[in-house]
């Protein structure tokens, strides 16, 4: 396997001298390794195998990241900046294409990956909770002068919540599982909150808030630091860039970074929505973005963290209902323990609605 992962990676240098393919990261649906070379080791590269269980159309996957990483550059380049800020570049192949098919029918590309930079699981400061915020809302600034209509819609229903209801209704229906007391909570958290998912999805329909460009998956890991200034340098992981709302960006952001827990913790007692760094967060996020966003898109906010977290706790459990299909697990139950950290959050998140609505109120003051 490592000759055919050298080989593969060697698609896309014209030199061909990469040596050596480790595998990098813990990501859930993708194939994800580091390439180096033994002259030149600065010159690592990212390369992924694509699921195209997932991703049913890869080559729409690509075109939009193309789309998005060449505005975003092209916007760096016409705007004066004094902090850095780093966008991934495509690799090509020798025949110019931005993929390559192996003779298994997987489907890899390769990336630039982001020098002298590291990402983080959890976060336990106000400092670096900032920071994400800038990361996100560099994004959206970066990007939200480019019309959706041009990216293709690669996952359709992705962050749809309604319809991850209805997936879950119909895969319970059709399969069986054990009874349980962890079962028996999940089932009747959704059951509960059934009626909170089409909130922003409702909002969309009656023009309250505005189709855009969405990251898609702009959890805490996907932003990049730079080892020495400690500043985040870049966001990546671009395979769900898409027509979307941004709340459910806002929302997944927030969600991730303010669980100091972390997704993957075994202690649920020790899930809680840190309000802290949530405050660090958007006061960072809005700095950059305030100049577009509008008085809507404030008043959703609390929403959209509430319901991107009910959302993944329902993707979560219903994949382990389905038999682990979509998300990478370690164990049978690994994506019930996941379902429940995210549902333990949603009733963090509830209650300090308050505290949190308190944050927006400043910001909108």
């Amino acid at each position: 396997m490592t000759d055919k992962l050298v080989a593969i990676a060697n698609t896309f240098t014209p030199d061909k001298n990469v040596t050596r393919v480790r595998p990098l990261g813990n990501g859930n649906i993708n194939d994800t390794f580091l390439a180096t070379t033994a002259s030149q080791p600065e010159t690592s590269f990212i390369l992924q195998r694509i699921n195209t269980q997932v991703f049913r159309q890869p080559q729409w996957v690509m075109q939009n990241i193309r789309i998005c990483t060449e505005h975003m550059r092209s916007r760096c380049q016409s705007t004066s900046s004094d902090r850095r800020w780093d966008v991934p570049v495509v690799f090509l192949t020798e025949k110019g294409q931005d993929h390559h098919i192996d003779a298994d029918g997987s489907f890899w590309r390769a990336m630039s990956a982001i020098k002298n930079a590291e990402s983080f699981d959890t976060i336990d400061d106000a400092e670096r909770a900032a920071e994400v915020g800038y990361a996100l809302g560099t994004f959206h600034r970066l990007t939200i002068d480019l019309p959706p209509e041009k990216l293709a819609d690669t996952l359709e229903g992705f962050h749809i919540t309604p319809r991850y209801l209805q997936q879950y209704e119909i895969v319970r229906e059709k399969t069986t599982h054990p009874e349980t007391p962890d079962t028996q909570y999940c089932e009747k958290f959704i059951g509960d909150r059934a009626l909170l998912a089409p909130v922003l999805e409702a909002a969309k329909q009656r023009g309250k808030l505005p189709l855009r460009l969405m990251h898609g998956d702009p959890k805490i890991n996907n932003v990049l630091f730079d080892r020495q200034t400690k500043k985040a340098v870049s966001l990546i992981d671009l395979d769900t860039v898409k027509p979307g709302l941004i709340h459910y960006d806002i929302g997944d952001c927030l969600r991730s970074a303010c669980n100091p827990a972390g997704e993957e913790t075994q202690n649920w007692d020790e899930v809680y929505f840190d309000t802290d760094l949530c405050r660090a967060i958007l006061h960072s996020y809005l700095a950059v973005t305030h100049t577009f966003l509008t008085e809507n898109d404030l008043a959703y906010f609390y929403d959209s963290i509430r319901l991107i977290t009910f959302e993944l706790g329902l993707r979560f459990f219903t994949d382990y209902l389905a038999g682990n299909i979509y998300f990478k697990v370690r164990y049978p139950e690994h994506n019930l323990a996941r379902a429940i950290v995210q549902f333990k959050l949603v009733e963090s998140i509830e209650s300090r609605e308050r505290s949190i609505a308190l944050i927006f109120k400043q910001f909108q003051s």
